[in-house]
């Protein structure tokens, strides 16, 4: 490997000198240290990651028990691009800009809900649950406007098993040939007939990387989760890490279950193991027992990340329980959990610009951070 690798305090570097160093990671025998700090801080290299990552991934952003009705909506920001998901009249699913044609007004906050249409509060332009326009008031004398061409720029959206994937690149090909093995592996916990008993949003106040990292690793719950996650950790913080394509990352870990309820036909290896399935760059879905818990960590901005997340279980869990009482009883666990990762993940990003932070080494109980870095390489140092 020719990369030089620099383990003391760094002067600023570019963004070429960065890649440099983070180009290393794709190498067979990669470095064993954290990420040059400026990777979490500089604007230069937010602005590459939003060209090169987030402008052209699939970005799992929902789960379809959010999107039931026609008319229910799920809008967002992906690292500043408004997005908004809807079900249409059609049935369908459908990605699109909710910015309004005419005067860039947004045509609707982030959020979810159930509009008939989306209609500006600027102007009144109406747009249909499909992009497409309605109507455009007082227009008919402008000679140049030509309704039929107007309508809301469109993104891709594909569903697999319930979870809605949205890609800003409309051309985008389609991720389920990565995902075979996961199609495979997940076949006993039945995905399609799961039904989705808590969702949350939060905003953290830290660069996506900090958050998504910290997901491929167990080494941080005997600090930060030792009353909520280590004692799951039946096997000890130890995974097995596997990288079927360049942007899924299967970590296998020995744990607990939370919910023990005899709903499915899980092997006892699926019942004693917790199978984390990382989708780069920022989505995961992880299994508890018969539980399915699904989170995906969303750049805002630099240093501001929005958390989405949800828990699964089988529709037949809920029979004897009502969905309240599940829902109650789930959000009692995740957020504690959420709440300690908040604060882990805020503090860290409070030292990056401090003048003494360098690369750290990595533990060997932390091969997913490795796998992770591979992935950032690939994808920041491809133009394509």
């Amino acid at each position: 490997m020719n990369t030089t690798v620099r383990t003391g305090p760094m002067p600023d570097q570019s963004v070429a000198e960065l890649l440099t160093e983070v180009r290393g990671y794709a190498e067979p025998d990669p470095p064993a240290l954290s990420l040059p700090p400026q990777m979490f801080t500089s604007p230069e290299v937010y602005e590459l990651e939003r060209e090169r990552i987030f402008q052209r991934s699939w970005i799992m952003v929902a789960h379809t028990d959010q999107l039931v009705a026609a008319g229910d909506y799920v809008a967002l920001s992906i690292a500043g691009e408004p997005v908004a998901i809807t079900r249409g009249e059609d049935g369908r699913l459908h990605g699109m800009s909710p910015v309004c044609r005419h005067r860039a007004m947004p045509l609707v906050e982030p959020g979810e809900g159930t509009v008939k249409d989306f209609t500006c509060s600027y102007h009144l332009w109406r747009y249909n649950l499909d992009g497409s326009l309605r109507a455009a008031t007082y227009m008919r004398d402008n000679p140049d406007f030509e309704p039929a061409t107007c309508r809301l720029p469109g993104f891709a959206v594909r569903e697999w098993h319930g979870l809605i994937f949205v890609n800003l690149d409309a051309e985008a090909r389609s991720f389920e040939p990565d995902l075979a093995i996961v199609d495979t592996e997940m076949t006993n916990y039945r995905l399609d007939d799961m039904v989705q008993v808590n969702h949350w949003t939060e905003e953290w106040g830290c660069n996506w990387k900090v958050a998504v990292e910290n997901g491929y690793e167990n080494y941080h719950a005997i600090g930060l989760h030792p009353e909520t996650v280590r004692p799951l950790m039946t096997g000890g913080i130890d995974m097995t890490v596997h990288l079927d394509s360049p942007w899924v990352a299967r970590l296998l870990s020995a744990a607990g279950t939370p919910f023990e309820t005899p709903n499915l036909p899980l092997t006892e290896a699926e019942r004693s193991i917790m199978y984390s399935y990382r989708m780069f760059p920022c989505g995961a879905v992880a299994t508890f027992g018969e539980s399915i818990a699904w989170i995906s960590i969303i750049p805002l901005s630099l240093d501001r990340t929005q958390v989405r997340g949800g828990t699964l279980v089988p529709r037949q869990a809920l029979e004897h329980v009502s969905r309240e009482v599940m829902r109650k009883e789930v959000e009692s666990i995740t957020s504690v959990i959420n709440a300690e990762d908040q604060a882990g993940m805020e503090a860290v990003q409070r030292t990056l610009h401090s003048r003494f932070i360098e690369r750290g080494h990595l533990s060997t109980k932390e091969p997913g951070v490795l796998a992770f870095y591979r992935q950032l390489a690939l994808a920041l140092t491809s133009e394509v």
